[in-house]
């Protein structure tokens, strides 16, 4: 039988801090249809991601947190910052979703996808929701990487919009380890290619499902204003894979996860949060506050 990896050991910086940054965004906003620089196909595909963050982080926290226990304290802690992060997200989350459907927008039907999709998961192991979140997490590190990383990521965005989306993916990358060492805490007694094939096999199941609903809710949103049909579609595929390329960008950190020795930290890139950060140094909460 294959050696069993009893301490695997994570690879997340010892000096890293997980600061949630308690930040309310637009709520006075009118926010436009096209907010996105008038851009229909960025705004859509953003709709439809946000549609899902609700929700979608609701169960991430469900999922790390049912492996909490015996965790180190170091894990422990940042279990709880992770948790205290993705709820402030999810509410903001909620609160852009509401100005997307005063804009007109009726998103009813992708909220259910997500919630149908989340039904699933109640009688599966959770051991298999964990390598869920896994993946996903790697997902938003990955979009969160980018959006930091390109200044015209939220050209012509309202500075409110621009700013909410910039908060969550610096928070995203920050958090971006708790749930693998999660993982790693969760499957200790497992060998080293077992816990490498189940993380691999959900990747993949996730890659395809993410990218499937994603499309079919941004087709859905573009609908709601008359673009249908070839077009729209060779529009989204132009967005996604062209230009600005989301999908194309991610292609080499997506790969790395199937690399054995992967964690999400072989690659540091703090100083994408240090670069947008100083906006929000009155907002962070007080550390301590955590352990409360």
């Amino acid at each position: 039988m294959p050696p069993r990896d009893k301490t695997p050991v994570p690879k997340t910086p010892t000096d890293l801090t997980i600061t949630p940054r308690d930040r309310r965004f637009g709520r006075e906003l009118a926010q436009k249809r096209w907010w996105l620089g008038g851009d229909p196909i960025g705004s859509a595909y953003h709709n439809a991601l946000s549609i899902t963050f609700p929700r979608g982080e609701s169960f991430f926290v469900e999922s790390v947190k049912a492996f909490r226990e015996g965790a180190s304290p170091k894990l422990a802690a940042e279990i709880r910052a992770f948790v205290t992060q993705e709820v402030m997200h999810s509410r903001e989350h909620v609160s852009f979703n509401r100005r997307v459907t005063d804009a007109g927008y009726k998103i009813e039907h992708l909220e259910k996808v997500v919630a149908d999709s989340l039904e699933l998961t109640k009688n599966r192991p959770q051991i298999l929701n964990l390598a869920v979140t896994m993946a996903l997490e790697h997902y938003t590190a990955m979009m969160a990487h980018q959006m930091l990383k390109d200044p015209e990521a939220f050209a012509g965005a309202d500075p409110e919009l621009a700013a909410m989306w910039k908060w969550h993916a610096i928070e995203e990358i920050e958090h971006k380890g708790v749930a693998y060492d999660t993982w790693l805490h969760a499957t200790r007694d497992w060998t080293r290619w077992k816990r490498w094939k189940v993380k691999t096999i959900m990747m993949l199941i996730v890659t395809k499902n993410f990218w499937t609903k994603r499309w079919e809710g941004t087709l859905d949103l573009l609908a709601q204003d008359g673009i249908i049909g070839w077009r729209a579609k060779m529009r989204l595929a132009w967005y996604l894979v062209g230009n600005p390329g989301p999908l194309r960008r991610l292609t080499v950190a997506w790969i790395a996860y199937f690399i054995p020795g992967f964690h999400p930290w072989n690659h540091d890139d703090r100083p994408l949060i240090g670069k947008y950060d100083s906006d929000y140094a009155a907002a962070n909460m007080a550390q301590p506050a955590l352990a409360a």
